[in-house]
């Protein structure tokens, strides 16, 4: 039985969160992402394997190298499952506004 990493397991990490901020930016070696940690490489690399499981990061060979990349499809994922919440949050703190504008007290 294969087991499927849950892409929002992943991304509750912090460790994997600034993982993804750093290759948002451009494409980096394991050993260059594990420079900007205090992390073992071990453990970066394991960050890394779960991120590339969830397909939130693709991999490239170049020569030796392996670059990992941001998958800007599964973060897109990730956001329309958020944006319905993040709109019901909205419209709630734009209705508790307009009532606190409109209290008696607050006038």
């Amino acid at each position: 039985m294969e087991l499927r990493r849950d892409v929002f397991q992943a991304i509750a990490d912090p460790t994997r969160r600034a993982i993804i901020t750093l290759v948002a930016l451009h494409a980096m070696t394991p050993g260059a992402i594990a420079e900007n940690f205090d992390s073992s490489r071990q453990t970066i690399s394991r960050h890394i394997q779960i991120l590339t499981e969830c397909e939130i990061l693709g991999q490239e060979q170049n020569g030796r190298e392996i670059y990992y990349h941001l998958n800007p499809k599964k973060l897109k994922e990730i956001a329309d499952f958020v944006e319905p919440f993040r709109k019901m949050w909205d419209d709630r703190f734009n209705k508790l506004e307009n009532i606190m504008k409109n209290y008696p007290g607050n006038k």
